[in-house]
Protein backbone atom coordinates (compact mmCIF):
# COMPACT_ATOMS: atom_id res chain seq x y z
CA UNK A 1 0.00 0.00 0.00
CA UNK A 2 1.51 3.32 -0.74
CA UNK A 3 1.20 6.53 0.91
CA UNK A 4 -1.73 7.98 -1.61
CA UNK A 5 -3.36 4.59 -0.19
CA UNK A 6 -3.21 4.72 3.32
CA UNK A 7 -4.61 8.65 3.70
CA UNK A 8 -7.47 7.08 1.01
CA UNK A 9 -8.06 4.21 3.95
CA UNK A 10 -8.12 6.30 6.85
CA UNK A 11 -10.83 8.79 4.97
CA UNK A 12 -12.57 5.44 4.38
CA UNK A 13 -12.49 3.96 7.40
CA UNK A 14 -13.67 7.94 9.24
CA UNK A 15 -16.51 7.97 7.17
CA UNK A 16 -17.88 4.52 6.99
CA UNK A 17 -17.88 4.57 11.40
CA UNK A 18 -19.33 8.14 11.26
CA UNK A 19 -21.99 6.41 8.86
CA UNK A 20 -22.86 3.62 10.54
CA UNK A 21 -22.33 5.38 14.13
CA UNK A 22 -25.07 8.01 12.58
CA UNK A 23 -27.15 5.07 11.36
CA UNK A 24 -27.03 3.09 14.72
CA UNK A 25 -28.03 5.53 16.76
CA UNK A 26 -30.68 7.24 14.37
CA UNK A 27 -32.53 3.48 14.29
CA UNK A 28 -31.98 2.60 18.02
CA UNK A 29 -33.23 5.13 18.98
CA UNK A 30 -36.19 5.31 16.39
CA UNK A 31 -36.97 1.54 17.45
CA UNK A 32 -35.85 2.23 20.98
CA UNK A 33 -33.62 -0.69 21.15
CA UNK A 34 -29.79 -0.90 22.11
CA UNK A 35 -29.16 -4.01 20.61
CA UNK A 36 -30.57 -3.04 17.53
CA UNK A 37 -28.00 0.23 17.49
CA UNK A 38 -25.09 -2.26 19.13
CA UNK A 39 -25.44 -4.58 16.30
CA UNK A 40 -25.69 -1.59 13.15
CA UNK A 41 -22.84 -0.24 14.68
CA UNK A 42 -20.83 -3.18 14.87
CA UNK A 43 -22.04 -4.56 11.46
CA UNK A 44 -20.60 -0.85 10.33
CA UNK A 45 -17.28 -1.69 12.00
CA UNK A 46 -17.12 -5.48 10.02
CA UNK A 47 -17.59 -3.53 6.82
CA UNK A 48 -14.74 -0.85 7.37
CA UNK A 49 -12.38 -3.64 8.32
CA UNK A 50 -13.22 -5.46 5.15
CA UNK A 51 -12.31 -2.48 3.34
CA UNK A 52 -9.41 -0.93 5.08
CA UNK A 53 -7.76 -4.04 6.46
CA UNK A 54 -6.62 -5.98 3.71
CA UNK A 55 -4.15 -4.69 1.07
CA UNK A 56 -6.75 -4.18 -2.00
CA UNK A 57 -4.67 -3.32 -4.91
CA UNK A 58 -6.64 -0.48 -5.71
CA UNK A 59 -5.24 1.30 -2.71
CA UNK A 60 -1.51 0.43 -4.45
CA UNK A 61 -1.87 3.38 -7.61
CA UNK A 62 1.04 5.15 -6.88
CA UNK A 63 4.16 2.83 -6.17
CA UNK A 64 6.87 3.81 -4.21
CA UNK A 65 10.11 3.57 -6.62
CA UNK A 66 12.87 2.25 -4.55
CA UNK A 67 16.72 3.02 -5.45
CA UNK A 68 18.79 -0.25 -6.32
CA UNK A 69 21.51 -1.21 -3.57
CA UNK A 70 24.20 -0.94 -6.15
CA UNK A 71 23.19 2.55 -6.64
CA UNK A 72 22.72 3.27 -2.84
CA UNK A 73 26.53 2.37 -2.64
CA UNK A 74 27.58 5.10 -5.03
CA UNK A 75 26.25 7.53 -2.73
CA UNK A 76 27.63 8.49 0.70
CA UNK A 77 25.39 8.62 4.05
CA UNK A 78 24.83 12.55 4.60
CA UNK A 79 27.05 12.60 8.45
CA UNK A 80 25.32 14.43 11.13
CA UNK A 81 27.65 17.14 12.08
CA UNK A 82 27.72 18.69 16.32
CA UNK A 83 26.55 22.19 16.50
CA UNK A 84 29.12 24.26 18.61
CA UNK A 85 27.87 25.55 21.57
CA UNK A 86 28.90 28.72 22.10
CA UNK A 87 29.25 30.11 26.49
CA UNK A 88 28.25 33.13 27.17
CA UNK A 89 31.01 35.22 29.01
Amino acid sequence: MDWQGQKVVEQLMQILLVISGVVAVVVGYATESFRAMMLIYAGGVVLATLFTVPNWPFYNHHPLKWLDPSEAEKHPKPQVVAKKRFSKK
